[in-house]
């Protein structure tokens, strides 16, 4: 058992460094190539910085996942999942390079999500039996592409999507451990990719994900956090993402009142708002320390769900309601 964990130990060790060489390595050749993300009207940098390095962040993370699975260290899907995700992120780059139509990249989403949730066991259950089957899975879709949409659309600053996906990896790490789970390996080589690759785009950035990071880190955390629902912790499930979850939807349904396009770039994000004086770094460890706390909710919530539940809904609002007066006040 020990070495199991010696040798799972040095896949996730070995995917961090991974993901920092082939950051490295791709941010060069993107800025060779004039792959770049040009500032706009409603960009948050003001110099063009290379685009599509996320590539090399799932490159890493789908070696190590294949290695974990080789060691039966993994749940039984896993191969098929971190398959989609490495198509997933190649049609990505297409379109960080050219860009797709919406509707396409939507249908992309959905046969992912699809493939893996027709392999998830008949018997697992990601509403708890409130659902019959069919609508179950037919939930969990829909759940899960806006799931990824929502954490390409949060990606707008510089280290956000790295805190993010260390933290909700991290938390979900620590539920499966706390719960006898066997999710802490995989979740723990998102934590070690993200690590990696935060090291060179925390502010000021000098390389971005693109969309070729943004969607499948969405679509392989998503897958994660089914799973932690399918075996019984719903709950925590739901918690870990949930400052993610109340900005961006919260956001997205303000646009549609207001009768917006919801797929143009814009800047009405509740972290984008607190950018008092472009400080991206300060509200990214203003999303760390509100993350943290949702982990340890999550925790209270393996025995607890609604009282964590509860409070994480407090936390979230709080985060929103923090973030919209540093932008009034600025």
């Amino acid at each position: 058992m020990d070495g199991d964990a010696a040798v799972a130990g040095a896949i996730v060790l070995a995917a961090g460094f991974g993901s920092a060489i082939l950051t490295v390595l791709l941010r060069d050749w993107l800025r060779r190539r004039a792959i770049l993300d040009r500032p706009g009207a409603r960009s948050s940098h003001a110099t063009p910085v290379p685009r599509g390095a996320g590539l090399g962040v799932i490159a890493a993370l789908v070696i190590a996942w294949l290695a974990l699975a080789a060691r039966g260290a993994m749940p039984p899907d896993t191969v098929v999942v971190a398959l989609v995700t490495a198509s997933l992120a190649l049609l990505s780059f297409v379109d960080d390079l050219r860009g797709l139509p919406v509707a396409l990249r939507l249908a992309a989403h959905f046969v992912a999500a699809l493939i893996a949730l027709a392999f998830f066991p008949h018997n697992a259950l990601v509403f708890q039996g409130l659902l019959p089957l069919p609508v179950d899975r037919a939930a969990a879709a829909l759940l899960w592409v806006w799931f990824v949409n929502l954490y390409n659309f949060m990606d707008g600053i510089d280290g956000i999507t790295g805190v993010e996906t260390v933290c909700v990896g991290a938390g979900i790490a620590a539920v499966s451990l706390a719960g006898g789970g066997n999710l802490a390996p995989a979740a723990l080589v998102g934590v070690a990719v993200a690590l990696g690759f935060l090291r060179f785009n925390w502010q000021p950035a000098s390389v971005f994900l693109g969309d070729a990071g943004s969607v499948p880190l969405g679509y392989v955390m998503g897958w994660l956090l089914l799973v932690l629902a399918r075996g019984g912790h719903w709950a925590p499930a739901l918690i870990l993402p949930l400052y993610y979850l109340a900005d961006a939807t919260v956001t997205l349904v303000r646009r549609a009142r207001r009768g917006e396009a919801l797929w143009r770039a814009h800047r009405d994000h509740f972290y984008q708002r607190a950018l008092r004086g472009n400080d991206h770094a300060a509200v990214a460890r203003w999303v760390l320390a509100g993350d943290i706390g949702l982990i340890v909710l999550a925790l209270v919530a393996m025995n607890w769900p609604l009282i964590g539940l509860g409070l994480a809904v407090v936390l979230s609002a709080a985060m929103l309601a923090g973030f919209a007066r540093r932008g009034a006040a600025d």
